[in-house]
């Protein structure tokens, strides 16, 4: 009988220690996030104070190698191409890549795997009816170039932000 009385008292007390502690403990939790909220969404206006961003288009163009009727495109070749039918273009920089891709497919269905370039290409965003234009251009001398039935053009539909 003893215990159980024990028992009860001692619930109650642990009762009325965690109703009065837990409040204290998540408003001292609460406190702390926010203040660690407030000082992250500071530290990254700074941040952006600090860091001037214009706006950029990003383009990628991938470039098979493979041709129908002859050798692939070396890496020799595609330099010359880019230094004489990129560059001209695009004079303030690139980045090229170089790959292995595949699609779909042969006529009997086969799945084709070839040695690949790709070249990023970055301009501003006010440019953009007009480097595509010279996008399309490069794509069309590839394809006469080499031999190809295409190049395949990925344009992210949103601006990015740069800086240099």
């Amino acid at each position: 009988m003893m215990n159980k009385f024990l028992m009860k008292k001692f619930l109650v007390l642990a009762l009325l220690v965690t109703s009065v502690v837990t409040p204290t403990a998540y408003a001292q939790h609460q406190s702390a996030l926010l203040t660690s909220t407030q000082a992250a969404a500071q530290n990254s206006a700074e941040g952006q104070k600090r860091i001037a961003t214009e706006a950029f288009v990003r383009t990628e163009l991938f470039f098979g190698a493979d041709r129908p009727d002859g050798p692939d495109v070396t890496e020799e070749q595609f330099r010359q191409f880019l230094d004489d039918k990129v560059t001209p273009l695009f004079p303030d920089g690139l980045t090229v890549l170089t790959g292995k891709g595949q699609f779909c497919c042969d006529p009997s269905g086969t799945i084709i795997q070839e040695k690949s370039f790709v070249l990023i290409l970055l301009y501003p965003l006010e440019t953009r009816e007009s480097s595509s234009k010279k996008i399309e251009k490069i794509r069309k001398d590839y394809k006469t170039d080499f031999e190809q039935q295409s190049v395949l053009r990925v344009d992210d539909p949103r601006p990015v932000r740069v800086s240099f």
